[in-house]
C-alpha cells in the first residue's frame, strides 16, 4: 500500500506493524520521522533488537542483510532490520535480496528500508513486492501553498493556536525550511502560553529562519516564482553573497534549459512525441523526475530556443559586470533577469 509519510505518525502503539516499510524522498523532516514512527511503534509492541545496514556504496556486501533476515533473534521474539538506502536503488543483487524477502518474510523481522532520493524511475519489481506486503511512504518536498497548510496542521498537533495571517508569517520566515519550521513550531509551543497567535505576535516570537541559496533561487526563477526572487536575492544580498559567486549556477541552469528547448524544437525520430523527447534530454542532462517540473514550465513560458540563448548571452554580460569588466550595476542586472525567465510579461525589463 502507499502512505503518506504522516500517516505513518498516526498509527497507536498496538496497530499492526506490517512486515516491510519503504520510507524515502528528498523531504528529509519527513522521511525521518515517519521513520521514528515506526522504531517507535516497534519499541512499543517489545521489538527491543534492531539492526541497521548501510547500502551507500557499491563495496556493501548483500549477503550479510540477506544472512541477517534468517538469522535466529537474541534478545526479543521480534527484530527490526534497517536498510538505509541513499540513492534508493539497491542494484540487481539487493533488488533480489529485497524481493526474496518478501516472497518469504521471516515471522520475527520487521523490515524498515529508507531512501534519500525517490522518483518514479526509482520503482522496479523489488519496490512493488514492498508495496504488495507492506508499505511505501513518500517524502516529497512540500510545495510552496501548500506550506501554510502542513504548518497549520504542525502547530495544531502541538497545541498552538493561530490566525491565518500568523501562519503566512511563518511560512515567509521559513521559505520552505521544514526543519526550520518545526523548530519554531516547537518553540511556539512553549512560548505561545495558550494564547491565540496574530500575525504581529508570530512576528515577535519567530526568528528570520529563512536561509536563501543559488539553487532554491533557480529553482523559484525556473518555476515561475518571481516575488519569491525577488525577496530571496534581497536575502542573499542581506547574507553577503556577491553576484559573481552565484552567476556559475544561474549560467548552469539556463545553459541546460537552452539545450532542453533546442532539444524539444527538433524533436526526436518519427513517432516521437515532444513530452518523449523532452524526457529523453532531461534524463541525458541527469535531471531526476523529481526536478523536472520547474523546467516544463519554464519552457512553457519561454518556448522559443532563442529567447533562452538571449537569457544566457545576458548571463555572460551580468558576470562581466560583477567582476568589473562591464558598466553596469550587477544585482539590479541580475534580478531582470531572473524576473524576465520567471514572468513572461517581464521580459521588457531586459536591456537590449
Amino acid at each position: 500500500m502507499e502512505l503518506k509519510p504522516e500517516q505513518l505518525l498516526t498509527r497507536g502503539p498496538q496497530d499492526d506493524l506490517l512486515p516491510v516499510y519503504l520510507v524515502a524522498g528528498p523531504e528529509t523532516l519527513r522521511v525521518l520521522e515517519a521513520a521514528d514512527a515506526v522504531r517507535a511503534q516497534a519499541r512499543a509492541q517489545g521489538i527491543g533488537e534492531r539492526e541497521v545496514f548501510d547500502a551507500d556504496g557499491r563495496d556493501f556486501d548483500w549477503n550479510t542483510l540477506d544472512a541477517a533476515f534468517n538469522a535466529p533473534s537474541l534478545f526479543s521474539a521480534r527484530r527490526l532490520v534497517e536498510l538505509r538506502l541513499p540513492t534508493g536503488k539497491p542494484g540487481k543483487e539487493g533488488a533480489e535480496v529485497i524481493a526474496s524477502f518478501c516472497a518469504n518474510p521471516p515471522p520475527d523481522v520487521i523490515l524498515l528500508i529508507t531512501a534519500g532520493e525517490w522518483s518514479k524511475a526509482h520503482h522496479g519489481k523489488w519496490a512493488d513486492a514492498v508495496g504488495r506486503l507492506g508499505a511505501i511512504a513518500v517524502a516529497w518536498p512540500i510545495k510552496p501553498h501548500e506550506l501554510p497548510g502542513w504548518i497549520e496542521s504542525r502547530l495544531r498537533a502541538k497545541g498552538v493556536r493561530a490566525g491565518r495571517d500568523a501562519v503566512q508569517r511563518l511560512a515567509e520566515r521559513v521559505e520552505g525550511n521544514l526543519l526550520a519550521a518545526a523548530q519554531e513550531i516547537d518553540k511556539l509551543a512553549l512560548l505561545s502560553d495558550g494564547q491565540s497567535l496574530d500575525g504581529p505576535m508570530m512576528e515577535s516570537l519567530v526568528a528570520d529562519a529563512a536561509r536563501y541559496d543559488v539553487f532554491r533561487l533557480t529553482d523559484a526563477m525556473l518555476a515561475g516564482q518571481g516575488q519569491l526572487v525577488s525577496r530571496m536575492l534581497a536575502g542573499l544580498r542581506a547574507e553577503g553573497d556577491v553576484v559573481a559567486g552565484l552567476m556559475p549556477m544561474v549560467t548552469k541552469e539556463l545553459l541546460r534549459t537552452a539545450a532542453l528547448s533546442q532539444a524539444q524544437a527538433r524533436g526526436g525520430n518519427p513517432g516521437s512525441s515532444p513530452g518523449q523527447v523532452l524526457a529523453a534530454e532531461m534524463k541525458a542532462q541527469g535531471i531526476w523526475e523529481s526536478k523536472q517540473a520547474p523546467f516544463k514550465r519554464a519552457l512553457q513560458r519561454h518556448p522559443d530556443p532563442q529567447q533562452w540563448e538571449r537569457f544566457a548571452a545576458e548571463a555572460s554580460r551580468i558576470d562581466r559586470i560583477a567582476k568589473g569588466r562591464a558598466d553596469g550595476d550587477g544585482w539590479v542586472a541580475l534580478e531582470r533577469l531572473l524576473l524576465a525567465i520567471a514572468e513572461a510579461r517581464a521580459v521588457r525589463l531586459l536591456v537590449a
